[in-house]
């Protein structure tokens, strides 16, 4: 047990005196993971919104195949944007494998599903008339999705949350489009898995804790927005 014990004051160490190796780890993590958030939501609210509000047909596969993809592998996400950007890919002329960008890139897609199977839920929960009230009082169809949206705003913030605790959490993908990096690529999931196979718990155990506080301090931003207080 006195490794853990050691593990513990080292993390306790790291932390205290703001390591700067620890603090790079945790800017690129924190970077990637948001606008990795920040693309999905801007490509998965509109996806959601109109299987939410538009009939066609495939409408109820389209929902079902977003709620399967709630179930993605990140490894398999890995593969494929791997596949794609590696050189021998049709997108290896981009350069982009081993960086940022490419970790951002399949952390989106993993995130994608997440904002457009929640935003129809809480837009299902909306009721139609707040749309067509909208439009019928002279609104564009623009500003009467924006209404609808607006009262559905908790579901939709929750998406929003729930991706990204989604991929500040994955390791599968950035692992392998990211190349784990150092000073580059190297998240808090992949520094982690790199420490504890060195048998280095120190870094790890404080990486972990600094994780945890990350993905409850998304959840403390929500709940303010939310309005509820203590």
């Amino acid at each position: 047990m006195s490794f853990i014990a050691d593990g513990l004051r080292e993390a306790v160490r790291l932390i205290v005196t703001l390591n700067r190796d620890m603090l790079g780890i945790v800017a690129v993590s924190v970077t990637v993971s948001s606008v990795a958030t920040l693309l999905a939501a801007l490509v998965g609210l509109p996806i959601g919104y109109a299987v939410a509000t538009h009939r066609f047909p495939g409408q109820r596969l389209a929902a079902t195949i977003l709620n399967t993809l709630l179930a993605l592998p990140t490894v398999v996400v890995g593969l494929v944007v791997y596949s794609m950007l590696s050189r021998r890919g049709p997108l290896g002329f981009l350069d982009l494998l081993y960086t940022p960008t490419a970790i951002i890139i399949g952390e989106a897609i993993l995130a994608i599903p997440i904002v457009s199977a929640f935003t129809i839920s809480a837009l299902k929960g909306v009721d139609r008339r707040a749309g067509e009230t909208a439009l019928t009082l002279g609104a564009t169809p623009a500003q009467a999705a924006a209404a609808m949206i607006l009262e559905a705003r908790f579901g939709i913030l929750a998406a929003i949350v729930a991706s990204f605790g989604r991929v500040i959490a994955e390791v599968g993908a950035a692992m392998m489009l990211g190349g784990n990096i150092r000073g580059s690529t190297r998240t808090m999931t992949t520094a982690i898995a790199l420490e504890t196979s060195k048998g280095e718990f120190g870094l790890a155990m404080a990486l972990g804790f600094i994780l945890l506080t990350v993905a409850f301090g998304a959840n403390i931003v929500f709940q303010w927005l939310q309005g509820f207080q203590e």
